[in-house]
């Protein structure tokens, strides 16, 4: 069966490495996994299935719970509404990115070793935008490089495991191993990337549960992704997965009837390789989640999920200037802040979600949920207004889900 299980991980995980996945904190998803989105993306203190546990907190699997195993199934369809305007001179063109709705799948499971040792893995996408403005009118602007498609997903293979020191008290640790895909434009580069997630599970009191994790940088380089200073030779650019620090609480107002978590995030773009070279800054987010449980085979959810704007304003740029860019010289500032504000807006803060669970048996239950990600706007323009930017990011994605216990 553990066999099977594994083969069903491999496979799904090649198939997200063709999937496309979109951001909502920056440019990672809030969460992983059907219920987990439609709690606002929370489940570090108290997960409520397996993707969520590996992908939240490493070493919350024993409370969900130990003595049995589980495989989760989740799929993802995101419809996004991305529109830019580019002004140079006098005029203004705008467009509306052509994307299609795209859908990617998450698979995760856990099994028990020992009395007190739990093993866990999972495959997911978690980072990840994009536009599509290929033959727009934004081409016609002057900038002519925007009106192209630009690309970032990554993947990651997360196995894991989790040990409890006391009856009140886990620690985990997981490997991740991710791929990750980036195109400019100019053709498509990818790489593997290595990472490390740390994590304490406590229960002070029955009711009472409390996660911390720590994920470690994760560095990814594409060689020969484009052109930058157009000198003939395409450049290496690296981008590196920031590290990040989540506190949650979860606390059972009515057990096994009514819950309520919050989790705390901190993301560390503003010291990231590639990030903090396009002018990214550190992250704060919150999530809030709840579940209710009328009878014990329904359960209904909802949350909210803010993220502040990790994505800097740069108004006064020399619209005619050059900078380095790690190491590449000469660098059209102009085609930086174009990359920035039309190629990757990822803006977006307030989210709200909803969901539901039934039990079809004692073993296997079915999740749908709804994540809305409210429009937001970013504008930017250079020394006397030559240049203009602007971008909006609306998102919407639609979760469904298959748990099952054996």
């Amino acid at each position: 069966m553990k066999k099977t299980l594994l083969s069903l991980v491999v496979t799904l995980g090649l198939a997200l490495m063709s999937m496309p996945a979109l951001a909502t904190n920056g440019d990672n998803v809030i969460g992983v996994g059907t219920i987990s989105r439609s709690m606002g993306g929370v489940g570090v203190a108290e997960p409520q299935d397996a993707i969520t546990a590996v992908f939240g907190n490493p070493a919350a699997m024993c409370y969900i719970p130990c003595q049995t195993s589980e495989v989760d199934f989740a799929a993802t369809i995101f419809d996004p509404t991305i529109k830019a305007k580019v002004g140079v001179g006098p005029g203004t063109v705008d467009a509306v990115s052509q994307g299609a709705p795209f859908a990617f799948p998450a698979i995760g499971i856990y099994t028990p070793i020992t009395d007190n040792l739990r093993f866990g893995l999972a495959a997911y996408g978690i980072s990840g935008l994009g536009v599509d403005y290929k033959d727009s009118d934004l081409g016609s602007s002057g900038l002519g490089p925007f009106d192209i498609e630009t690309q970032l997903q990554i993947m990651k293979f997360a196995p894991n495991l989790a040990y409890r020191i006391l009856p009140n008290l886990s620690v985990g640790a997981a490997l991740q191993v991710n791929w990750a895909q980036l195109d400019l434009g100019d053709g498509s580069g990818h790489d593997f990337g290595f990472g490390t997630q740390l994590g304490v599970a406590y229960q002070p009191i029955d009711t009472v549960h409390i996660g911390v994790t720590y994920q470690t940088p994760q560095k990814h380089t594409f060689k020969r992704i484009r052109d930058f200073n157009f000198d003939g030779k395409r450049d290496t650019l690296a981008l590196e997965q920031p590290q990040q620090v989540v506190l949650g609480v979860g606390y059972d107002v009515i057990p096994n009837m009514a819950l309520i978590e919050v989790d705390g995030k901190w993301i560390n773009w503003g010291d990231s390789i590639g990030y903090e070279d396009f002018g990214w800054k550190d992250q704060w987010v919150v999530a809030v989640g709840a579940q209710v449980k009328p009878v014990d085979w329904v359960a209904l959810r909802a949350g909210y999920n803010y993220g502040s704007n990790p994505v800097n304003t740069h108004n006064g740029f020399n619209p005619a200037g050059a900078q380095s860019l790690q190491g590449i010289p000469n660098v059209p500032v102009a085609l930086v802040e174009g990359f920035r504000i039309v190629g990757f807006p990822a803006i977006v803060q307030h989210h709200i979600t909803a969901g539901a669970g039934i039990n079809i048996s004692k073993k296997v239950s079915l999740n749908i949920g709804y994540t809305h990600a409210f429009e937001e706007t970013i504008k930017e323009h250079s020394q006397f207004n030559a240049i203009r930017l602007e971008s909006s990011l609306e998102e919407n994605s639609y979760e469904f889900g298959l748990n099952i216990m054996f």
